[in-house]
């Protein structure tokens, strides 16, 4: 299986959810694990998800997936799991 790590930080807004993870059914991107916390108005979300069937490669995934949060004025992130492991085992 091949993961990635989907982060989003940004104004809390409605939809940001919604457009992310609809956005990643159509790319048939599995989400395996995601968590969301609104704290003074931000919105911080975290999700894991299966890249392996992915109608994408993850390099596209990531740059798209900048785009949408450009739309809705949120940074969104996307890196491979071995990438987001080995900057945090440091």
């Amino acid at each position: 299986m091949k993961k990635c790590i989907i982060t989003v930080v940004g104004k809390d807004s409605v939809g940001i959810i919604a457009k992310v993870c609809t956005y990643l059914a159509e790319t048939n991107i599995n989400i395996l694990n995601i968590s969301q916390a609104i704290v003074d108005g931000y919105f911080n979300m975290m999700a894991v998800a299966d890249v392996e069937n992915s109608k994408k490669e993850l390099d596209i995934v990531a740059v798209e997936l900048r785009d949408i949060g450009l739309q809705i004025g949120v940074n969104i992130h996307c890196q491979r799991e071995e990438i987001f492991e080995k900057m945090h085992r440091v």
